[in-house]
């Protein structure tokens, strides 16, 4: 028997996210915590929130998503946020049959909502924490797809969904960290050419917005000057005043975690290794801020994955984009 949400069964969800979800490594959830991520989320919708019980009125799985025509690729995609089934089924049924009626229901309700195709990807705003293999407790605040051979991964495999990129989840500690001899020669290079980086100062800098336009990315585009409007510092790499790239905020998160944003170079002032400077700025930044750590998941075919591993980063977890057309 599958019911729309209803908060009646906040205890029972979260008794089985914590025993089945954390399997795949996501963090646990209180209270406190599902109901800031998830019920609180503007994006939450009862009705595409579906909980599968059993004869006995046990609940046995649930499955999340959720839509909204201003996220990206909102007029089209509906998100899967996460599907999770107990782990002995009961007599009779599978994990396989669950997840089965789960994922119908969600395709359901996307199609009554007009939506033409349904993704696992980094856009959802419903950000699911999971913690960073072989480290004390630390995490990274978004799964940016689906966990790579975990159940759900494999069940959407077989059920028709593509694997469009694989995320890689990357983890860094900052206490040794230091620019390389390398990055100073790159920086006095791009010097040379006219290039500095430094801290955004909006009383010298000039041409956020059209560096964002250019960078087609709508997160940073409506994130990154609320940030810098907040006071938050961006490492920024400009040009006779005129911004030619970012990288950040430098924010320390109360976990010890550097949490930034994103970076990014203005295609019109690539080929000047500008990219790379922005990070190892951006990695010194957080460790003056005693910044413990930081992650970030990028996609296994970005080249800015050899940017990362040069800084000393290493890949902790792998996440799957996944679409299927409806």
């Amino acid at each position: 028997m599958i019911r729309i949400w209803e908060h009646r069964y906040i205890p029972e969800t979260l008794e089985l996210w914590n025993r089945e979800a954390v399997k795949d490594g996501y963090k646990e959830f209180s209270e406190e915590t599902f109901s800031e991520l998830i019920l609180e989320n503007k994006y939450f919708d009862p009705e595409s929130v579906f909980l599968l019980f059993d004869e006995d009125e046990r609940l046995k799985g649930f499955a999340i998503g959720c839509t909204g025509a201003d996220l990206p690729l909102g007029a089209e995609a509906g998100y899967i946020t996460c599907m999770v089934s107990e782990g002995k089924a009961a007599e009779g049924d599978s994990i396989e049959e669950n997840f089965t009626l789960l994922l119908e229901a969600l395709e359901t309700r996307f199609r009554l909502l007009g939506k033409t195709q349904a993704d696992v990807l980094f856009f959802n705003p419903m950000m699911l924490p999971w913690y960073i293999p072989d480290t004390p407790g630390h995490e990274h605040n978004n799964a940016p797809g689906v966990p790579v051979g975990s159940r759900m991964h494999e069940f959407l495999l077989r059920s028709g969904y593509a694997e469009r990129a694989i995320e890689c989840g990357m983890y860094l500690r900052l206490d040794d960290f230091a620019i390389p001899e390398t990055i100073m020669s790159k920086a006095q290079k791009a010097e040379a050419e006219g290039y500095r980086v430094g801290v955004y100062d909006p009383s010298i800098h000039r041409g956020m917005e059209e560096m964002l336009d250019s960078l087609s990315n709508p997160l940073w585009r409506k994130q990154i000057p609320e940030f810098a409007a907040d006071g938050a510092p961006l490492i920024i790499v400009e040009n006779s005043g005129m911004l030619a790239g970012f990288a950040g905020p430098v924010i320390r998160q109360a976990n010890g975690r550097a949490f930034f944003a994103g970076i990014g170079v203005h295609p019109h002032h690539e080929g000047h290794g500008l990219g790379t400077l922005l990070f190892f700025n951006m990695c010194e930044a957080f460790r003056m801020v005693s910044a413990e750590y930081i992650s970030l998941f990028t996609g296994s075919e970005n080249p800015a994955k050899s940017i990362y591993e040069k800084a000393g980063f290493r890949t902790v977890k792998s996440f799957a984009v996944m679409r299927r057309e409806l």
